[in-house]
């Protein structure tokens, strides 16, 4: 456990990190970004003899309800530096959860989610179902939705799920309906002199 924080999967790019956690308490993903940041760009700055910051702006989050959309959360972080050319195969990159998650590798960083525990009664079945579900082509606009989810903190997961935040919270959290919205008929009553 990092801060309080459960790591699902994770990918570390070249200029962006992807993460799937879990914290244990309400505000735990904030201390451990922050955490993150500071040892990170210590780190950096000393071994690179630079001063100064790393990080564009402030990070982005969004829930993910449902098992369904967490394990296509998984596949989205982890085949990112096979999106963006960088290898082959996911499991051919070393700064990912892939090879815990797909085939065992020992990670330290890597706790697994109860959503992919279900996928199998032992780890090697669990690996065997997680490859093979990683390697089915993502549905038409999958991408994209997660992409827009996190771009704008919405929560992802089914209307339900998110009806549910939205009510929690008293504000939207996922996208407005398209269109104008639904006239009401207003009673009006004005009174003559």
């Amino acid at each position: 456990m990092h801060e309080g924080c459960e790591i699902h999967a994770y990918v570390l790019m070249t200029n962006h990190v992807h993460l799937l956690v879990t914290p244990t308490h309400t505000g735990q993903i904030a201390r451990m970004m922050q955490s993150l940041g500071r040892r990170y760009v210590r780190y950096v700055n000393e071994r690179y003899h630079r001063t100064g910051t790393l990080w564009e702006g402030r990070y982005k989050a969004c829930l993910v309800g449902t098992d369904q959309y967490l394990l296509r959360c998984y596949r989205y972080i982890e085949f990112n530096p096979v999106r963006a050319a960088m290898v082959a195969r996911p499991e051919d990159y070393r700064w990912s959860s892939h090879r815990c998650n797909a085939f065992a590798a020992s990670d330290s960083l890597v706790r697994p989610h109860p959503a992919y525990i279900a996928l199998g009664a032992h780890s090697e079945q669990r690996c065997a179902a997680y490859r093979t579900f990683a390697a089915e082509t993502s549905a038409d606009g999958e991408l994209d939705q997660i992409r827009l989810y996190l771009q704008r903190q919405y929560a992802l997961g089914p209307n339900r799920f998110r009806d549910a935040i939205e009510a929690q919270l008293g504000r939207r959290a996922g996208p407005a309906k398209i269109g104008r919205p639904v006239k009401n008929a207003i009673f009006v009553e004005k009174s003559v002199l």
